[in-house]
C-alpha cells in the first residue's frame, strides 16, 4: 500500500536565537501562502509539522484549508547543531557530514538526529499508511531522513535545497519508491529564474 509524505521544509524566517518560536518572515509568509496552493492540489488527509513556529506557519494554511490543526510531532524539529554559535556555520554543517557520529558542543550528531527524525518518519508510515500527509519539517533533519531511506541524499542535495521546498515521497511500506520536487523558486519579482 502507498504511502505519500510531502516534505515541507519551511519559509524563510526572521532570525532570533529562540528557535522554538523564531517566525516566518513576510516574504516567508507570502511563500507559505503560495505552497498552500500547490498542496491544496495534492489531495491530502493529514497536516503535521515540527513544534518550531516557522514549520508550523509553513503549512497551517494547508491545515486549514482541510479543517485540520496542524499536528505536532518532536521528532521532525530541527537538529541542533551545536548550544552555541558557530562562526562558520557551512563548515560546521560539512563536518557532521563528513564524521556522522561527531557533534559540536551540545548538538546532535549526524547519526543521532537521523535516529530521532527517521524514528518520527517510521511511527508516521505506520500510522497513516495509505494516507498522504504534508510534513512541515527543517532542510538539516529532512535530508538526515531522507538519506536514510537512498544515500543519494546528503551534503550536495541540502546545498540545493530552497526555503521554502517542498518534496513528495512515495512509499510502498517502508521502501523509499519516488521522490518528486513540487516547489518551483521565483524571483523576487515573481518571475521564475
Amino acid at each position: 500500500m502507498k504511502t505519500v509524505i510531502y516534505f515541507v521544509r519551511h519559509a524563510h524566517s526572521t532570525y532570533t536565537p529562540e528557535e522554538l518560536t523564531r517566525p516566518l518572515s513576510e516574504k516567508g509568509m507570502r511563500d507559505a501562502r503560495r505552497m498552500t496552493r500547490i498542496l491544496e492540489s495534492e489531495n491530502l488527509d493529514h497536516v503535521v509539522s515540527s513544534p518550531f513556529l516557522r514549520a508550523v506557519q509553513t503549512v497551517e494554511g494547508t491545515a486549514a484549508s482541510l479543517n485540520q490543526d496542524v499536528i505536532l510531532i518532536d521528532g521532525f524539529r530541527e537538529r541542533l547543531l551545536s548550544s552555541e554559535p558557530l562562526d562558520d556555520f557551512q563548515g560546521a554543517i560539512r563536518k557532521v557530514w563528513e564524521e556522522p557520529s561527531f557533534h559540536w558542543e551540545g548538538g546532535e550528531s549526524n547519526m543521532d538526529a537521523q535516529k530521532r527524525g527517521v524514528s518520527a518518519m517510521l511511527e508516521l508510515l505506520k500510522e497513516y499508511e495509505g494516507k498522504s500527509v504534508a510534513v512541515g519539517t527543517h532542510g538539516n533533519i529532512m535530508v538526515l531522513i531522507m538519506n536514510h531511506f537512498d544515500p543519494r541524499y546528503g551534503l550536495a542535495f541540502w546545498e540545493s535545497l530552497d526555503m521554502p521546498d517542498v518534496y513528495r515521497l512515495t512509499f510502498d511500506g517502508v521502501d523509499l519508491v519516488e521522490v518528486l520536487r513540487l516547489w518551483e523558486p521565483r524571483s523576487e519579482g515573481g518571475e521564475r529564474p
